[in-house]
């Protein structure tokens, strides 16, 4: 497995920011400001990033998870401040099928991850970010619209979207394949 550090961890990698407050970088002096205009922090265990902007990063895939975070800034276009440690980052390209799909139904959120996080249980399906992208759409719809289940057959309604996220996460079978399975 690759180590990531300070010459190498923003060349083709993913990663998940946790969120964290300002104060936790009032001593600290950037180390780094790119074009874009963010700013990073190098310390021994990881790195703090400051930004504007979340997601892709040039060549990386950088998520911010605010799940922590008592409270969140509502403008979209505020800095918010996240930290990762090197071990935090994996390896990221287009082609592999680096990435799994994870659903909360509590909080009806689609997300996903990179199979060498130490989450990953191996059974959901691995798959590029092109195809990743795609099943998670299909998993949003499920999850929160109703009209794509006009036809099927089922008593109860959330058990039903249960199982058909679940063959979409785990299984390579298609959306109109998994539906023909409810139909009358």
């Amino acid at each position: 497995m690759k180590l990531y550090h300070k010459n190498n961890f923003h060349k083709h990698t993913f990663c998940v920011f946790k969120e964290v407050e300002l104060e936790t970088i009032n001593n600290l002096i950037p180390n780094y400001s790119s074009k874009s205009g963010s700013q990073y922090y190098f310390v021994e265990e990881g790195l703090y990033r400051v930004s504007n902007h979340w997601g892709r990063a040039a060549n990386c895939r950088w998520k911010l998870d605010s799940s922590t975070m008592k409270t969140t800034s509502s403008k979209n276009n505020s800095s918010k401040i996240g930290y990762a440690n090197w071990s935090d980052f994996y390896p990221n390209n287009e082609q592999e099928n680096l990435f799994y799909i994870q659903v909360d139904f509590a909080t009806k959120t689609v997300d996903f991850l990179h199979k060498d996080n130490p989450k990953y249980d191996g059974k959901s399906v691995c798959r590029n970010a092109s195809e990743t992208a795609k099943r998670i759409k299909v998993c949003k719809e499920v999850l929160l619209e109703d009209k794509w289940c006009n036809y099927l057959v089922y008593d109860d309604l959330n058990k039903l979207k249960k199982e058909v996220i679940h063959e979409l996460i785990y299984t390579n079978t298609t959306f109109i394949t998994i539906k023909q399975n409810y139909l009358k």
